[in-house]
């Protein structure tokens, strides 16, 4: 397990701004489009980091379209009742996706899903990926990954940690952990990010994975304890926290996002969208607002998110069957 990675860094800064456009501009003409209102389905519930980055594309989105761009809120099944609901919609541009890293992690552990991940959707472009911040419960005397680790080899089975539910990105950083520690720690599902991290801070469970969007309240009121980040590299919104991969080698997971449409979207449409989606994402007013937040934005060809896709799936399926994780 030692060369678990999500590849988001360095592998994507290669498909970047200029691709994209050579690609959208051989795809053909989308004359027309569009004509009404286009709809942003996102599988979460409001208020996160994927819903504030959805509606702040869309604005754009919308500005650049001259239509409105209306984003929908559809949680629930793990992201499967939103994503299956654009999976079925009709593939003519009007009703778009924006997935994250869980699109990646169902296939290997949600059994039956009503849709295939990879070919029920047109991809358009990844549009930005972050890390997450390991963040520890005010009484546990911990300060670094390596004191976790060896409370955890010293207690096996007597720490949890919390998430915002079974299958989810935050999970699978903890059983990762778990997997490159050589440890055992509890995994304690919730509905989302809020309760995960309340019962943290009251002590009801040891550590937590959080976006640092849904983790800087509490940081900044030293309610909980931040130790390390999960991606390659330092996160720069906490430049002076390590990652987890400086204690342990091989650790490199990050949140993303991006945007699909259903399969059989005209290629003509999928280029305009990726376009517009690329110049939105690389403007500096959404790298600055973004940044702050611990997000860096991207931007690739569609071909290069399906490939990142590909390789998360081999990634996370791989962590799935060789630590034998289950969800239930």
């Amino acid at each position: 397990m030692r060369a678990i990675r999500t590849l988001t860094t360095a592998v994507l800064a290669a498909t970047l701004a200029v691709p994209a456009l050579a690609w959208a501009q051989a795809a053909g003409s989308a004359d027309g489009y569009p004509k009404k209102a286009i709809h942003i389905i996102v599988p979460y519930t409001a208020g996160a980091i994927n819903d504030v980055l959805a509606r702040r594309v869309g604005a754009k989105l919308s500005e650049a379209l001259k239509q409105p761009v209306i984003v929908e809120n559809r949680p629930g099944g793990g992201t499967a009742i939103g994503t299956e609901y654009v999976a079925r919609a009709a593939p003519d541009g009007y009703t778009l996706l924006q997935i994250a890293a869980s699109h990646s992690i169902n296939p290997s552990l949600v059994p039956d899903l009503p849709y295939d991940s990879i070919k029920d959707f047109s991809f358009i472009t990844l549009a930005a990926t972050s890390p997450y911040v390991l963040i520890v419960a005010p009484a546990l005397p911990v300060k670094t990954v390596a004191d976790l680790v060896a409370m955890a080899k010293a207690k096996p089975g007597a720490l949890s940690f919390s998430s915002t539910g079974n299958g989810g990105t935050a999970h699978m950083m903890g059983e990762l952990l778990n997997s490159l520690g050589g440890v055992k720690t509890l995994h304690i599902p919730y509905k989302g990010g809020a309760q995960a991290t309340t019962d943290l801070v009251s002590n009801q469970v040891q550590f937590s994975f959080s976006t640092y969007t849904g983790a800087q309240s509490f940081i900044k009121a030293n309610r909980v304890r931040p130790i390390a980040t999960t991606g390659a590299k330092r996160m720069s919104a906490l430049p002076d926290l390590p990652t987890i991969g400086e204690t342990l080698p091989g650790y490199d997971a990050a949140g993303w996002w991006g945007y699909a449409a259903p399969a059989g979207t005209p290629p003509a449409i999928v280029a305009k969208l990726n376009q517009e989606l690329v110049k939105i994402l690389q403007t500096p007013e959404m790298k600055e607002t973004f940044s702050a937040e611990g997000v860096e934005m991207l931007g690739t060809t569609p071909d290069a998110f399906k490939q990142h896709i590909q390789r998360e799936m081999g990634v996370w399926g791989k962590l799935v069957k060789d630590a034998n994780i289950t969800v239930n």
